[in-house]
């Protein structure tokens, strides 16, 4: 038995058959590799959702600039609890979720971030 994706061909187009469509964790999980690659300087296809920050060579300081770049992008506040336990994308998704989860009213686009001024 395959686990294969199987497809549909329509026009000139393979739509997958079956798959559910993206959920809120996919679609963080897309910005974060977004968010690495632009850190970091990688092509975005290298980054996979089960990378861990060191194959990513995701140093200390690179690990500050990514918080900073999430916690503008969701409009969030990561604690540092949190930024310091994760070791890879697939934990820091898991993580980002929770925090987003826990407070839905720092997702909105009000403008500020959640995190106050520095």
């Amino acid at each position: 038995a395959s686990s294969a994706v199987k497809f549909l061909s329509c026009c000139r187009y393979n739509i997958p058959v079956g798959l559910e469509p993206p959920t809120m964790a996919d679609n963080i999980t897309e910005k974060v590799l977004d968010l690495i690659a632009s850190v970091k300087r990688l092509p975005r296809e290298n980054l996979k959702p089960d990378s861990t920050f060191a194959e990513l060579g995701l140093d200390s300081l690179d690990s500050i600039n990514l918080i900073f770049e999430i916690e503008n992008e969701f409009n969030i506040s990561v604690p540092d609890e949190a930024a310091k336990s994760v070791t890879g994308v697939a934990d820091l998704v898991a993580k980002l979720h929770e925090i987003i989860a826990a407070d839905p009213a720092s997702n909105s686009s009000s403008g500020s971030p959640a995190s106050g001024t520095a």
